[in-house]
């Protein structure tokens, strides 16, 4: 049974039902949908959505992710689209991320790179944020999804590194690390992300010590969050982290100097984004 504190809105409204209609219309998918998010009673309302890019299916097979794992050739129109539905729902900032694509020589990066500018062109001034994968440790494909200019570069190491044999068996801590830390020195201006997931087995200490390899690595942003079940299919969950709990590892990655932390039992990765980049992205457009 899970914990009274894990209770999400039930999704419902006008702004709601406006979002769903529009994205089973304009043909783009979303991770709230893909990854069973439980934030889409909050933040549909709010016509805060995260887009899916590159295919419903990912080339890794991690643990806890409820993603698709059949793979589907990129879409030339998925750009376009993806930016129309942008601009119909008047966003101020767009939040897109992809599946991992190891089966392309750049994983997608210059994939994703077309989406944020198709955003960009079709709504001056939004910001944008981009949550990549790994790209197997490829910095020149970094380079390119970079030149695009998002304003927040994110990409999550999901858990301790101790975890990750059982949790990520296809990625390696290692290389997450030297990735966003790549990202803010070819980038200066851009902010840099990443987030985990607590209650698959790791200790407080593993949390810290992994939120304080993630500021040596230049990361600006963190979000720590429950991990939830997607399915039976998929690792259980070791322990529910009490509110309390979350709170003061808030407090912990704050006072190792994040310039922004959401830590609490639904956060997820873009929970907030809107709000971090209005606080932080000051890139001239």
């Amino acid at each position: 049974m899970k914990p009274p504190w894990i209770r999400a809105a039930a999704p419902q409204g006008e702004r709601y039902e406006a979002v769903l209609k529009k994205r089973r219309e304009g043909g783009f998918r979303t991770v709230c949908e893909e990854a069973l998010c439980p934030n889409v009673g909050e933040c549909w309302p709010r016509g805060h959505a995260t887009f899916l890019v590159m295919g419903p299916g990912c080339t890794r097979a991690c643990a806890f992710c409820g993603v698709g794992k059949a793979v589907e050739p990129l879409d030339p129109g998925e750009p376009g689209r993806v930016a129309e539905a942008v601009r119909a729902m008047g966003l101020s900032h767009a939040v897109i991320t992809s599946v991992t694509r190891d089966d392309l020589q750049d994983g997608g990066a210059a994939f994703l790179a077309q989406v944020l500018e198709a955003v960009r062109r079709a709504s001056p001034g939004i910001t944008t944020e981009v949550l990549a994968p790994d790209f197997g440790g490829n910095f020149e494909a970094l380079e390119t999804l970079l030149a695009a200019g998002p304003d927040i570069f994110g990409h999550n190491v999901e858990t301790v590194p101790g975890l990750y044999p059982k949790v990520r068996p296809g990625a390696d801590f290692e290389r997450s690390l030297a990735l966003l830390a790549a990202a803010k020195s070819m980038d200066n201006g851009v902010v840099t992300k990443s987030g985990l997931m607590a209650g698959l087995g790791e200790s407080g200490g593993e949390i810290l010590e992994t939120l304080a390899r993630l500021k040596e690595s230049s990361v600006d942003v963190v979000t720590v969050g429950q991990y939830l079940r997607p399915s039976p299919r998929h690792l259980p969950v070791a322990r529910y982290l009490a509110p309390e709990e979350f709170a003061a590892l808030g407090e912990a990655a704050r006072a190792m100097g994040f310039s922004w932390v959401e830590s609490g039992p639904l956060v997820r990765s873009s929970y907030g984004s809107d709000r971090q980049a209005r606080a932080l992205c000051r890139r001239e457009r």
